[in-house]
């Protein structure tokens, strides 16, 4: 399959690596810099190029606030029957893109990234497939996400931007709430430490994609359910209830299995 790559970042890297050897791949990003090291991959830096190139899967990597602007720029020069797809972690907005698109489209998330994630191991990270999606498309990121024994599940488009607010926005903003009260530790435990590294890995992403986590219209649920939290906990802190933070505690156990 020719499929041309939009966006050499951290994601469109490793799509690009993961392609290349079973494909013919293309990559096409205006930052020349990214596109010195590709392997076996044809490095397009026009749009005539990508015209010529005539892809049958289109998989756009580019940050999120871009993706649809990347979408509009290369739709002119894309034949009729190539397949689009994106890799977003927040759906909002693209399923009417599509449809209006008039194409087949295939939109999936692969639920980890090079900042945290390994990428030589994936056999206990996720991925998800949007259920509305062209079958072909389907089958061909099924097939992708299966050989690196990804655990895969399929959701609706809405389905999977509540998912995401669950599992993404309550880390982040667990961890933003951390990295607020931060103050210079001579002697950090290990605890410490590891939340630490949390922090700053989250804060090495673009700035819009947190923003986009958190913005998304299913975040604000789970943020208000921190805060009750941590207004119980002050509340039983303020009391000195140790009777009352030990049934916290249970329920903090059984929480997490």
């Amino acid at each position: 399959m020719k499929i041309l790559v939009l966006g050499a970042g951290k994601m469109g890297a490793w799509f690009i690596e993961s392609l290349c050897l079973d494909h013919d791949v293309a990559v096409y990003d205006k930052d020349l810099l990214k596109l010195k090291y590709l392997f076996k991959t044809h490095r397009l830096t026009s749009l005539e190029e990508i015209k010529q190139f005539a892809p049958d899967m289109l998989i756009n990597a580019v940050s999120l606030q871009h993706t649809n602007e990347a979408f509009m720029e290369v739709l002119p020069v894309l034949p009729r029957e190539c397949i689009l797809s994106d890799i977003t972690s927040v759906k909002n907005g693209l399923r009417n893109f599509y449809l209006s698109s008039g194409r087949r489209f295939v939109s999936t998330h692969p639920m980890f990234g090079p900042t945290f994630a390994n990428i030589r191991d994936l056999a206990n990270e996720n991925a998800i497939i949007i259920r509305e999606s062209d079958e072909e498309g389907k089958k061909f990121f099924h097939d992708f996400y299966a050989y690196f024994h990804l655990n895969i599940y399929e959701y609706t488009f809405d389905e999977h931007d509540r998912t995401t607010a669950y599992s993404l926005s309550v880390p982040f903003s667990s961890t933003m709430v951390f990295a607020s009260c931060m103050k210079k530790q001579e002697a950090p435990g290990t605890t410490f430490r590891k939340h630490l590294n949390i922090a700053r890995g989250l804060l090495s992403e673009d700035d819009y994609l947190l923003s986009e986590i958190l913005l998304n219209p299913y975040t604000i649920e789970q943020v208000k359910d921190i805060h009750e939290s941590l207004d119980n906990l002050i509340r039983l802190i303020e009391k000195r209830d140790i009777a009352g933070l030990h049934a916290f505690f249970g329920l903090l156990r059984k929480n997490i299995g």
